[in-house]
């Protein structure tokens, strides 16, 4: 990674466009994480995920299922800082230890539901959201909507700019989140 390319900004050193969204972050968050510091250098990737994000947990996807989602994109593109984050929310979301472990580890999940979310984002992303009949309707048969497969789009979408943004810029795992590593 280029220090040069993507410092650790500073509230003061960030440019004047990404100040405001990162002292939101730091107030939400009560610390300013070092992926946020370094996305900081383009205030427009920042605050586009940020908005992103506020729209897909703002869907009608339940919050496990949202989570099963960014996991499985954080866990296929191997960004260990999303990974890191989304164990921590998981298991404040009260997440089974096999559950957690199985979407860290990109593996069938114990739970149906929860997979049919896992195997159809996998699906969208192999096929550029071409995916089959029978694809859609297993997931559709699982309790989710035409309007839910659209909402694994904008999922997709936040997640996966969030994890080629924080490999890019090699953005480590805090220590507010080093057990959830």
């Amino acid at each position: 990674m280029s220090a040069t390319a993507f410092p650790d900004h500073t509230l003061e050193s960030a440019p004047a466009a990404a100040r405001s969204t990162m002292a939101a972050v730091a107030q939400k968050q009560g610390y300013l994480p070092t992926a946020v510091t370094r996305l900081a250098s383009s205030p427009e990737l920042l605050g586009g995920f940020l908005k992103m994000s506020a729209l897909f947990e703002s869907t009608t996807l339940d919050p496990l299922s949202r989570e099963t989602l960014i996991m499985t994109v954080a866990a296929r593109n191997g960004c260990h800082v999303c990974v890191a984050m989304h164990t921590a929310r998981l298991t404040a979301l009260g997440a089974d230890a096999d559950l957690i472990a199985a979407l860290r580890d990109g593996t069938p999940l114990p739970d149906e539901r929860l997979e049919a979310v896992r195997e159809f984002t996998l699906a969208v992303l192999v096929t550029s959201g071409a995916v089959g009949e029978d694809t859609l309707q297993s997931f559709l048969a699982h309790g989710y909507t035409g309007r839910n497969a659209l909402e694994v789009v904008l999922g997709i979408g936040a997640y996966t700019m969030s994890t080629l943004a924080n490999r890019l810029v090699s953005a480590p795992v805090d220590p507010q989140l080093a057990r959830f590593a």
